[in-house]
């Protein structure tokens, strides 16, 4: 059943075939690694690979991939490729069960050739082997207790990783970092449900010796297991732009500087910058590795009108068509408005602040956005700036002038300005659910225990606090929760 509980025991007890598997990237490269895991992995070496020695665990040795279409019909053997053969004996192994690793020369055709003919094997000799399903390897290493969910989720964060910072905070996790930072706020927790269900029982009479636990330990028992839950709930937002990067968006009216600003942050010429309004007409996007964290930064076409999508624009020139393709990029801009994590808005130091500008400001007032001043290298030195721009970060993509500062910036509007923890983040909806639920759980509890509720409806609670964090390191689960967890890795790992 999909609802049905998941426990590591229970599924590894019933995973009784052995699966097989290109572990490396698709297409051509030097090395190329196919992994069988499962009761039949070294059975399946001999018909694979000729080796002289025995295979024993952890030790890597040299063998002949054996060619699949000659195989067992002559004492000769015939090889197609050399290899390195690894084997690892379970439970001490990646998967918690016996795992072979072939690393041959990374053709497709040799890779895909050893997997056909460990499929072929397992079906001539009866060994229930079949192709592994994507991220079927590591669900083996979770469901078998080397890793518990929160670490498997790691595995596929590492791979993902497009920053050091990112391989660094899948590290972290990989290392049991959320884990241990959730231990305490659990062993406190089992404690005081312990003692409450002890006193339960003492007041029927079953046990003796065992004070009753007043309402005072109660709350402090709470809020001993609340307070380092609610930092690691604090820790999601920092996590998850570090994990998933930031959608940053330029916008402005047109010739605001969005294209030379677009290519300073980028270090290099990307968008075509002119002294004519309106030459992009398009959104440009380009990724920017800005301290550790993925940014997707989009270059927009200028929004000129004062609807967002009229084809005509008003200023102090006389009134002048808007072309199809200029309002199609301004409808364009708005979309990426709509999607953008942080807004850049720009305003032309050069020029006085439009009603249009101020405006769209003020559109912008509930969405996370920055407000800058580009082309200052243009204003007078002497000219004291005016009142309504002291809110403006000042910028010059020519000069430099305040591009550290708005780097600095955007790092702090995307709450991510400060050095990762080396305790780990959360950095999933899933993760931030689980401990959100806990947190929520212990409150109620607490008031609970404030009212001078009975212990029976205090207990219920801090059970449900207590489910909610076995279901954050998978302790207790559900299959299709695991089945959408799993399915986003790729094959072979």
């Amino acid at each position: 059943m999909a609802d049905s509980p998941a426990t590591p025991q229970t599924e590894a007890a019933d995973a009784g075939e052995t699966i097989v598997a290109i572990s490396t990237p698709p297409g051509r490269g030097g090395i190329g690694i196919v992994r069988l895991s499962g009761p039949a992995a070294l059975a399946l070496v001999p018909h694979l690979v000729s080796v002289k020695a025995p295979l024993t665990h952890a030790r890597a040795q040299f063998g002949q991939v054996l060619d699949p279409h000659r195989a067992g019909h002559s004492d000769e053997i015939y090889s197609i490729d050399d290899a390195i053969v690894t084997t690892f004996h379970g439970p001490h192994s990646y998967t918690g069960e016996d795992l072979v690793e072939i690393a041959a020369h990374g053709s497709p055709v040799i890779l895909d050739a050893i997997v056909r003919a460990a499929l072929a094997v397992g079906r001539r000799l009866d060994l229930g082997v079949r192709p592994a399903e994507p991220g079927e390897f590591t669900q083996r290493a979770f469901l078998s207790g080397r890793l518990d969910l929160t670490q498997a989720e790691a595995v596929n964060d590492l791979i993902a990783a497009r920053t050091l910072d990112q391989v660094r905070a899948a590290a972290q996790q990989m290392g049991g970092a959320i884990s241990r930072r959730v231990a305490p706020a659990k062993e406190t927790l089992l404690h005081i449900i312990a003692l409450l269900e002890a006193g339960m029982d003492f007041a029927s009479g079953e046990l003796d010796d065992v004070d009753i636990v007043t309402p005072e330990a109660i709350a402090e028992a709470i809020e001993k297991s609340r307070v380092p839950l609610a930092t690691l709930a604090a820790s999601f937002r920092h996590g998850q732009v570090v994990r998933e990067g930031l959608a940053l968006a330029l916008i402005g009216l047109p010739n605001a500087g969005k294209s030379s600003l677009f290519n300073k942050l980028l270090a290099r010429d990307r968008a075509i910058v002119t002294a004519a309004p309106g030459t992009t007409r398009d959104t440009l996007e380009e990724s920017l590795d800005l301290k550790g964290i993925p940014i997707r930064l989009i270059d927009t076409a200028g929004l000129r009108s004062e609807s967002g999508d009229a084809t005509k624009k008003k200023s102090g020139r006389e009134a002048e068509e808007i072309s199809e393709a200029e309002t199609l990029g301004i409808a364009r801009s708005r979309e990426a408005l709509a999607d953008a994590d942080l807004i850049l808005f720009l305003h032309d130091a050069t020029r006085r602040i439009t009603r249009e500008e101020e405006r769209l400001i003020a559109e912008l007032a509930t969405r996370p956005h920055l407000l800058v001043q580009t082309k200052v290298d243009l204003l007078h030195p002497e000219i004291p700036p005016s009142e309504e721009l002291e809110k403006f970060l000042h910028t010059s993509a020519l000069s430099g002038e305040g591009m550290d500062d708005l780097r600095l910036a955007i790092l702090q509007a995307a709450n991510a300005d400060g050095a990762l923890a080396d305790s780990g983040a959360l950095n999933n909806l899933r993760q931030q659910e689980a401990v959100a639920a806990a947190i929520a759980a212990l409150d109620t509890a607490a008031t609970a225990n404030s009212n001078k509720l009975p212990h029976e409806l205090i207990l219920v609670d801090l059970h449900n606090a207590l489910r909610s964090l076995d279901t954050l390191t998978g302790n207790t689960t559900t299959d299709d929760i695991l089945a959408r967890i799993f399915a986003t890795f790729c094959i072979g790992k």
